[in-house]
């Protein structure tokens, strides 16, 4: 096998492979086909959390120009079900386009959404290899921050994504990898993770279709575009601030027809799929004489 095979290839009956069909109408649906539930906006160097049921389509927007947002997404009625984000980059790619799906971790490994719509997708690859959506960082931290500073600071998406996700009954324990919405990251020549400024314009959007009851959490990152160094000797806070817009969220209902057509149903957990039990063997329980 060479060493630049696809490792994770589907076989036939596989969860990977999928109908495209749907997800093309999603991406492509008019006003008449959906109805808009939630719309809210985001302020600069905040978070917020919201539900997006089964069946529904989210678009998150950059209502005013180029921002980055650190994307958070549970099970809504099992937290311990979340994004995954490392297997995602295997099953799928460590930037997400249209049809990718950002999957779950064990055992329940299924597909949280389906990527519907990205207005960035013609952005590709830049001359630096430089892409957009990116699962290859994390959200900044108050932890790193003083590792590397020195310094306390609350201004951080894994903060936003605390605060956030605490009404809903979740903990900083709950937070994890995110995906990066606008985000443009890669690696250098020394393997390094890097990231740009963003390429988004006022009215971007990416826009996803829930595959099961989702809670979902987007932190506005307080570094704003990326234009502007975070850490190191030039960052300032005067000038990261400069850089930060806020974000919009809107949560579609879509025609139930469409869903009912197409044959959708929600994802099922592999271990309901899975049976091997891991290979362990239970022991069998043998009634003595005794026994009563």
């Amino acid at each position: 096998m060479s060493g630049k095979a696809w490792t994770y290839a589907t076989t036939e009956g596989g969860q990977v492979a999928f109908n495209r069909d749907l997800y093309q109408t999603l991406g492509s649906l008019q006003d008449s086909d959906r109805r808009i539930i939630q719309d809210f906006t985001i302020p600069i160097r905040s978070g917020q959390a919201w539900e997006v049921k089964a069946g529904q389509v989210c678009r998150i927007v950059a209502v005013s120009g180029p921002q980055v947002g650190d994307f958070n997404v549970w099970n809504l009625h099992n937290p311990r079900e979340r994004l995954w984000a490392a297997r995602t980059r295997q099953l799928q790619s460590a930037h997400v386009k249209i049809y990718d799906r950002l999957w779950s971790n064990l055992p329940y490994l299924r597909p949280l959404l389906t990527v519907t719509g990205d207005s960035l997708s013609g952005y590709g690859e830049d001359s630096e290899g430089g892409r957009v959506h990116d699962l290859l960082g994390t959200r900044c931290d108050p932890y790193v921050h003083k590792m590397l500073t020195g310094e306390e600071s609350s201004f951080s998406c894994h903060s936003n994504l605390t605060r956030a996700v605490l009404p809903h009954g979740l903990t900083e324990l709950d937070v994890h990898d995110v995906l990066n919405v606008f985000q443009v990251t890669g690696l250098n020549e020394e393997d390094r993770y890097f990231m740009k400024s963003c390429p988004a314009k006022a009215g971007d959007y990416f826009e996803f279709f829930a595959e099961i009851d989702l809670l979902c959490a987007l932190s506005v990152c307080p570094s704003g575009d990326q234009s502007k160094p975070l850490w190191g000797p030039e960052a300032r806070d005067e000038d990261l601030i400069q850089t930060c817009r806020p974000l919009g969220v809107q949560v579609f209902e879509v025609n139930e027809t469409i869903l009912k057509t197409s044959g959708w149903e929600p994802p099922k957990e592999a271990y309901k799929v899975y049976t091997g039990l891991h290979g362990i063997e239970m022991p069998i329980f043998q009634k003595s004489e005794s026994s009563p």
